[in-house]
């Protein structure tokens, strides 16, 4: 669950890691995806006239071209949060994976009301656990090469705001905002909580909070702490408890290095590196009706798909649930075969519209975001059936690199900015 060396193949011409090549001058904007137009800027000084600002549409047809070059991702480190959601550089949070039955009959209510400890999504992280990697691992991260910049790359983020960039073609409820602030020459992007994420996180009914839980139970069914041990289910769930990859890759030429939260690996001492033998968990109500197998491959299988195409794990273990939340099957979805299972959907999702929005978006913030300071974010903001849009904001209550971090950064490199 997201709580947050071969190319495996897509079918036919398409490849889910496409070898380096040209890309044809593909990431040069056409007009009609950029708009101009002048935005209002909160946080600018007042008598100030904005400076005039783009958006970025989001229509689906603009990014039915060719599959962008996405690069094998590469694990680079890992991070483990424990019981009171204390950052360690190791992973001992790490979890193997017990294959079930194919009807397991496993009751996710068990334990809601007696082991449960909840992590306080109240609570905003932003970047800082991944933050804590970087400081603990800067010279690895940087790579071969001797670079100006602290970080040799050009964007650093969690897995699931990238999730959110690659559906929104598809997205028709929810909005978001993204805060992005360029520090030392890289690009910094942590998600914003928006008014209608918050009203629904503190108004969800017993039933929504319980059907949440539900999705950890299966993990803790399926799950072992070490490769000789089995799941016990009969312990306590603790969502503050996560093990999280950290991985770079590149997208056409956005140099990108993210992390995400890991269910389990394969126990097999033989499976190959992470992230190949890494797996993710999913639950989902059974399906009884053409109509139900239809949504799932429309909505639930392109969420499914972006979040874990992005790291490059191969699969995901579905548990089908029943309404009183007793899974009654599981299966497994290669990630490499979900574009050749939804291809007779009328009208449905294209991986290949996911990454190039992506990838717009990120040539779009590398574009807008030109100030190269801590104190500075700006703020990309969408809504379904809009643009893509932005303002800019100075020592607002939307910056979110922490001081620690700026000064560990600052004290550690040589850096001489050129304007």
């Amino acid at each position: 669950m997201d709580h947050h060396s071969s190319d495996s193949s897509y079918q036919g011409h398409q490849s889910a890691f496409k070898r380096e090549r040209d890309d044809g001058g593909r990431n040069h904007f056409e007009n009609k995806r950029l708009k101009s137009h002048r935005h209002h800027q909160p946080g600018s000084t007042p008598g100030q006239d904005p400076p005039s600002s783009k958006a970025l549409s989001t229509r689906r047809e603009l990014y039915e071209r060719d599959f962008p070059v996405y690069k094998q991702p590469l694990e680079v480190g890992c991070f483990s949060l424990d019981a009171k959601r204390r950052f360690f550089n190791d992973s001992r949070q790490m979890r193997y994976y017990v294959q079930p039955e194919r009807n397991p009959n496993f009751d996710l209510r068990d334990g809601y009301k007696d082991r449960f400890i909840k992590r306080d999504d109240s609570v905003k992280e932003k970047l800082d656990h991944i933050l804590r990697w970087v400081v603990a691992n800067q010279l690895k991260s940087k790579g071969a090469t001797a670079s100006s910049l602290p970080l040799d790359v050009d964007f650093v983020t969690w897995r699931g705001h990238l999730t959110k960039l690659l559906t929104t073609p598809y997205e028709t409820k929810e909005g978001w905002l993204l805060a992005v602030t360029r520090f030392r020459g890289t690009l910094y992007i942590s998600e914003v909580e928006t008014e209608a994420a918050r009203r629904e996180r503190e108004n969800r009914t017993e039933r929504l909070e319980e059907m949440m839980y539900w999705g950890y139970k299966f993990e803790q069914y399926t799950c072992a702490d070490n490769v000789h041990s089995l799941p016990d289910p009969g312990g306590v769930v603790n969502t503050n408890e996560a093990f999280c990859t950290v991985v770079k890759t590149r997208l056409a030429d956005h140099r990108l290095l993210f992390s995400g939260e890991v269910d389990c690996r394969d126990k097999d001492p033989n499976a190959a590196a992470p992230p190949t033998c890494y797996v993710e968990l999913k639950t989902s109500a059974e399906i009884c009706t053409p109509k139900q197998r239809s949504s799932f491959h429309r909505f639930k299988l392109l969420k499914w798909w972006a979040q874990s195409f992005l790291p490059g794990v191969p699969r995901v273990v579905a548990g089908f649930r029943d309404h009183e939340g007793v899974v009654v099957s599981v299966e497994t979805f290669h990630i490499s075969k979900i574009s050749q299972l939804i291809k007779n959907e009328y009208n449905c999702w294209k991986p290949t519209v996911c990454m190039n929005f992506c990838c717009d978006f990120l040539s779009f913030v590398k574009q807008v975001v030109t100030e190269d300071s801590h104190r500075v974010v700006y703020l990309f903001s969408w809504e379904p059936h809009r643009d893509v849009t932005y303002s800019v904001h100075t020592d607002s209550p939307y910056s979110f690199l922490p001081h620690w971090y700026v000064e560990e950064m600052t004290s550690h490199q040589d850096f001489n900015h050129h304007s």
